[in-house]
């Protein structure tokens, strides 16, 4: 069987709420999976898995640091394993955008990094305007204004397609465990 190990990097908690239905899908296909914060996770972690997935969001257009650092740092062990990346963001609400070949962001870091895992996936997010703070709000408003989204601050919405979610956990059961 299979074992995978899903991390993620999350901002407002929408990357690990996929990150979990992910999980209980891995699951379902019958493989086994952990899934834990970025900060975290550990060499053995890496060693003690086949599948490496990494799950991280965006915000003001760019991942968390943490991210790129931890895939710098490991970069070796990960070319080494079967791998997935996705990204969570608000742009992939497009349908235009949500996909790896057009999402600008996911184009961006992994081209940053020179890392090509051997699944991409990007989602859409969740927009709650009341979850942040004042200057949170009013600049991811202002991003919305310019992109054409909702702008209303009692805008409470999730945008994630979890078909797609669900589909890219089950591809990423059906890859096979990379041997180098």
């Amino acid at each position: 069987m299979s074992k995978s190990l899903l991390i993620y990097s999350t901002t407002d908690g929408h990357t690990k709420k996929i990150s979990l239905k992910m999980q209980a899908v891995i699951e379902q296909q019958g493989q086994a999976v952990t899934v834990l914060p970025i900060e975290e996770v550990t060499a053995s972690h890496l060693d003690s898995h086949e599948k490496i997935i990494i799950g991280a969001s965006i915000r003001y257009g760019k991942h968390q640091k943490i991210v790129a650092d931890f895939i710098t740092d490991n970069k070796a062990k990960l070319d080494s394993k079967t791998t997935g990346f996705y990204t969570v963001n608000l742009v992939a609400r497009k349908p235009e955008k949500c996909h790896p070949n057009t999402n600008p962001y996911i184009i961006k870091f992994l081209a940053q990094l020179d890392w090509q895992p051997s699944l991409q996936g990007v989602f859409a997010g969740k927009l709650n305007y009341a979850k942040y703070g004042f200057l949170d709000r009013n600049m991811i408003r202002f991003i919305m204004w310019m992109t054409k989204g909702p702008t209303d601050p009692k805008t409470n919405m999730e945008f994630t397609d979890w078909a797609s979610v669900d589909q890219f956990a089950k591809s990423l059961c059906e890859l096979p465990n990379q041997t180098i």
